[in-house]
């Protein structure tokens, strides 16, 4: 019997002690610790899509190269001759603004026959890009700018002025391209795709250039007019898809 009561009384003195603490130091509290995973499986894939196009303007890029004895007889060369080319092109129809000089330069010549260093002249040269906005008059702005003093012909390029509906046909291609190719991946390796959570793409196509030496200019200046083909150009677009994997 006195074991009950002290056993109760325990109980009672507990409660009685829980009570007092909760009204003194305030609720006692409790903590449930939450766990939350991250699907972290993805899936990459790229695709090709390609949109050939016929060029409507051409980057042509022409110089004018001299020699003299003193600085001021090649300037006085290298401006004579180069104004005499634009003035030619702007004749043609080429705006003032697609001409763009990319270079001027003069510096000596040297001899060192005698062992030591001579200045035996002076070298000039200047460049012109010049933006063919007609693009059949490509060749007749080559040979014109040839016979009024253009002795340098460097790379010529065609393009296409506005490249954005190329583009996006190129990169509807190459999206659908790499969905087809995820789907058929997913088939075989037996998993499913989930949403689309990455995207990027690559233009990976450049104008298509036509190189001249000097021996070929020299033979076009005298025998024969220009005759350059422009072809087609391939506007291409590459993209990577990045898929969730379920």
């Amino acid at each position: 019997m006195n074991r009950i009561i002290s056993f109760l009384s325990a109980i009672v003195i507990f409660f009685v002690a829980l009570f007092l603490y909760t009204k003194l130091a305030g609720p006692i509290s409790f903590s449930v610790n939450s766990v939350s995973t991250t699907k972290t499986d993805f899936f990459t894939v790229t695709g090709e899509g390609e949109s050939v196009v016929k060029p409507d303007i051409a980057m042509v890029s022409v110089g004018v190269q001299t020699n003299g004895s003193t600085v001021k007889t090649v300037q006085n060369n290298l401006n004579t001759n180069i104004n005499e080319v634009i003035k030619a092109l702007k004749s043609l129809g080429v705006d003032e603004k697609d001409i763009k000089t990319t270079g001027y330069s003069i510096h000596p010549a040297y001899d060192w026959t005698s062992g030591r260093q001579k200045i035996t002249g002076y070298n000039a040269s200047t460049n012109l890009s010049i933006k063919v906005r007609n693009i059949d008059k490509v060749n007749e702005v080559i040979d014109t700018a040839s016979e009024k003093g253009a002795n340098v012909i460097g790379n010529i390029s065609f393009d296409v002025d506005d490249r954005a509906k190329a583009e996006d046909e190129a990169r509807k291609e190459a999206v659908e391209e790499a969905k087809r190719k995820a789907s058929e991946a997913a088939k075989t390796a037996g998993f499913r795709l989930g949403k689309i959570v990455s995207y990027s793409e690559d233009k990976g196509d450049s104008p298509r250039p036509v190189a001249y030496d000097s021996m070929r200019l020299e033979s076009m200046a005298k025998e024969a007019q220009t005759d350059i083909q422009t072809g087609s150009t391939e506007i291409k677009i590459t993209v990577t898809l990045g898929y969730e994997i379920e």
